[in-house]
């Protein structure tokens, strides 16, 4: 068999491992979706599920409870067996990075309650609220099916993940959240430990090996500002186009550019992962651009967002002098899954 042989046979076995694996999360979201409930008593299930159509689908926000109302099923009121159903569905969406992520910010709450009860970070605000690791919430919208379109979420402080499976087949995973207060810890048990780290450091290593003329590009101002730019609103539109395209980068650089998408996208299932670098691929990687605001050294206040024709990324690392990160992911089109349905009714409808 020749080289270009065996070159084609693998790229087609790769091709259909691809295929196989794309329907593998909305499959394992229906199952672990449809355990879970089964599982709650009736008064349970009631604070758990709403209508697909309802608009508490789209009813989102990552600051504490006390200052963005929720509504679910809290993983407090759980029995320990109805918990490791609720992880079950968690894992179902998410790479072992993503739920690792997820489940650090959570257990996080323990760090920040602390630090606040000392007096230091935001002490005011930290006496009126509850830093509680299992005060966050699960909602599923609409019947867990292998056919039909349906969603969940779980959220809570500085987590927020959305997940819309149209048809049985096709999951949207935005808007993607994961907050960390604090973004570094300094004292106590866990000193050193960064949850999002990749979010930072990925970006920053792409800021230092920009020569002179293209950090002046990149760089859109010198102080950076105090969260992202799109909040928790429902429906953005693209930002202004600043910065520097990827189309202006050296290879290198642009892989770093890669890099810094990765770690948002590579918290999904890979499944989910692939299929959105396929769209922004297709859309166009050179298109892409990468702005900074703010400064470069770490532990200072700084800000950045990665910007295609179809998505958003957002960072800013602000609050409690520069040791509290923001970060998103957004689809302009395709949020709570928008695009997909859209593209079902049509389908539906011809």
């Amino acid at each position: 068999m020749s080289l270009s042989s065996v070159r084609s046979r693998a790229c087609l076995l790769a091709l259909l491992g691809v295929l196989s694996a794309a329907d593998r999360s909305p499959s394992a979201m229906a199952d672990a979706a449809t355990r879970f409930l089964a599982a709650l008593t009736p008064e349970q299930k009631q604070q758990a599920t709403f209508a697909f159509d309802a608009g508490e689908r789209e009813h989102w926000g990552f600051v504490p409870t006390e200052i963005f109302p929720r509504h679910g099923l809290t993983i407090g009121s759980m029995t320990d067996a109805q918990r490791k159903l609720a992880h079950d569905l968690l894992k179902s969406g998410l790479s072992q990075k993503g739920y690792l992520t997820a489940t650090s910010i959570m257990e996080l709450e323990n760090v920040l309650r602390v630090i606040e009860d000392a007096g230091g970070g935001d002490a005011a605000q930290g006496r009126r609220m509850e830093r509680n690791p299992v005060k966050y919430f699960v909602s599923v919208f609409g019947t867990p099916s292998a056919r039909g379109s349906w969603g969940w979420r779980v959220e809570g402080h500085h987590v927020s993940l959305n997940f819309t499976v149209v048809n049985g087949t096709l999951v949207a995973a935005t808007p993607q959240f994961f907050g960390s207060n604090p973004a570094e810890v300094r004292e106590g048990p866990k000193k050193g430990l960064r949850i999002l780290a990749d979010e930072e450091d990925s970006a920053r290593a792409l800021l230092m090996a920009l020569d002179e003329s293209q950090r002046a590009k990149a760089v859109l101002a010198q102080a950076a500002p105090g969260d992202i730019v799109t909040t928790n609103k429902v429906n953005i539109t693209p930002l202004a186009p600043v910065g520097i395209a990827a189309a202006e980068l050296k290879p290198a650089q642009r892989d770093m550019l890669i890099r810094v998408i990765d770690s948002y996208a590579s918290a999904m299932a890979p499944d989910i992962a692939a299929d959105r670098l396929a769209k922004l691929r297709q859309a166009g990687i050179e298109k892409i651009a990468f702005a900074w605001a703010g400064e470069a050294e770490r532990g200072k206040k700084h800000y950045y967002r990665v910007q295609g024709p179809t998505f958003l990324i957002e960072y800013d690392n602000t609050q409690n002098d520069g040791n509290h990160i923001h970060s998103v992911w957004r689809d302009f089109n395709g949020d709570f899954g928008r695009d997909l349905l859209r593209e079902h009714v049509k389908s539906v409808a011809h």
